[in-house]
C-alpha cells in the first residue's frame, strides 16, 4: 500500500494539528522519504521508517489544509500511486494531493 491518510491519534495535543500517516511499499527500496508543500520540498526532513516486508511508514502532524507531496524512493521522486487526487507539477510530472480536514469525518482522501 502506498498512501497518505489522516488518522486519529490520542497523543495529539494541538487541536489545530491533524495526525497523518504516510505509507509506501517497496521491498527493494533502501531509503524512502516524503517531500511536499508541508516541508518546503525537503525530503531529508521527512524520512520514512522501514517495517516488515518492505513497508515504509511515517507518522506526522499537519495543520488543516491541502498539501502537494511526492515520495522520494532511492533518490527517485515519484507520486503516490494510490492517491485519489493529483496535480501537474512544473517539471512535467504529477504531485499527489493530501487534504487534512478540520474534523476527521469530513474528508479522507485515501482509503487504506
Amino acid at each position: 500500500m502506498n498512501t497518505a491518510t489522516e488518522h486519529i491519534d490520542d497523543h495529539n495535543h494541538d487541536p489545530q494539528m491533524r495526525p497523518v500517516r504516510f505509507e509506501y511499499t517497496s521491498p527493494t527500496a533502501t531509503a524512502v522519504s516524503v517531500a511536499g508543500t508541508f516541508n518546503n520540498w525537503q525530503p531529508h526532513t521527512q524520512s520514512m521508517h522501514r517495517t516488515e516486508n518492505g513497508h515504509w511508514l511515517l507518522d506526522s502532524v499537519l495543520a488543516p489544509g491541502n498539501y502537494e507531496y511526492r515520495f522520494v524512493v532511492d533518490d527517485q521522486w515519484i507520486p503516490d500511486p494510490l492517491a485519489k487526487r493529483s496535480v501537474p507539477n512544473p517539471f512535467g510530472g504529477m504531485n499527489s494531493i493530501l487534504t487534512c480536514s478540520r474534523v476527521f469525518e469530513a474528508s479522507e482522501e485515501h482509503a487504506k
